[in-house]
């Protein structure tokens, strides 16, 4: 499974969780602690906002801990809001188009978990996308494809609700294919301004989620810490979504799939 590390706040350089953290997202992509595989090395990628926009993306298909590039952009790189994104794929090609994280328009988004026994449901769903939508359908994963699903939806309005639309659709197309292996979704969704964690599953063993939160208002969402300060990250429960809004505060809404 995939490792990942999301920042709200105050402009930092992204090195400081990527590179150089005591238990940085590098250091997790040889040595994760809180994931099924220790190893993560089937491409990452790092998504930023800036002065515009939209957000921008660096993916590849290296290893993180293998790319000189990442490390010298980590270093340059300052924004208030970004994701990274090591990957451990389920089944999928190792291609860019694969890594996370995903982006459309202002809208990013990155995923640790999986659709089970996805190649039985993918071509269901991928009809399920509008024209508009599949045009940016430019790789093969389960998690690209639950974004765009959510895309359609109204995520601007509640991000939480459309993405509880989307999961209760794939599990539906499950069922209807008679698949028992669950769907396992911890993810994570950016609109430049707001911040989401979703954790849920429906066999009850969602991929771990934790944040933190700073007395300046800075918050980091991650798949496992990236420090031993045990006592200062929260876990968020199974079945349940965390949202850090533009004005700093926090909700947190049950997320379970029907």
């Amino acid at each position: 499974m995939c490792r990942w590390v999301a920042y709200k706040g105050q402009p930092v350089f992204l090195e400081h969780y990527v590179t150089t953290a005591d238990h940085s997202l590098i250091h997790q992509s040889l040595h994760a602690e809180r994931g099924k595989t220790v190893t993560n090395g089937d491409g990452f990628g790092i998504g930023w906002y800036g002065a515009k926009e939209n957000p921008g993306l660096y993916r590849e298909i290296l290893p993180a801990w293998n790319d000189t590039n990442l490390k010298s952009l980590a270093a340059q790189i300052q924004s208030p809001l970004f994701f990274a994104h090591v990957r451990a794929s389920t089944g999928t090609a190792t291609n860019r188009c694969n890594c996370h994280p995903f982006a459309y328009g202002k809208w990013m988004f990155m995923h640790n978990g999986q659709i089970g026994d996805y190649h039985l449901v993918r071509r269901e769903l991928e009809t399920q996308l509008g024209d508009a939508y599949y045009e940016h359908r430019f790789g093969s994963t389960d998690s690209e494809l639950l974004f765009l699903l959510a895309i359609q939806e109204d995520l601007q309005s509640c991000p939480v609700k459309a993405m509880r639309t989307v999961l209760n659709r794939v599990h539906k197309a499950m069922r209807d294919k008679g698949i028992d292996a669950p769907l396992r979704f911890t993810s994570c969704l950016s609109d430049g301004k707001r911040l989401c964690g979703f954790r849920c599953s429906t066999d009850h063993h969602a991929p771990s989620l934790y944040y933190r939160r700073y007395d300046n208002g800075d918050v980091v969402l991650v798949s496992e810490p990236i420090d031993r300060q045990s006592e200062c990250w929260i876990e968020v429960p199974q079945d349940q979504a965390v949202c850090f809004k533009a004005d700093g505060n926090m909700s947190q809404t049950e997320m379970q799939i029907q």
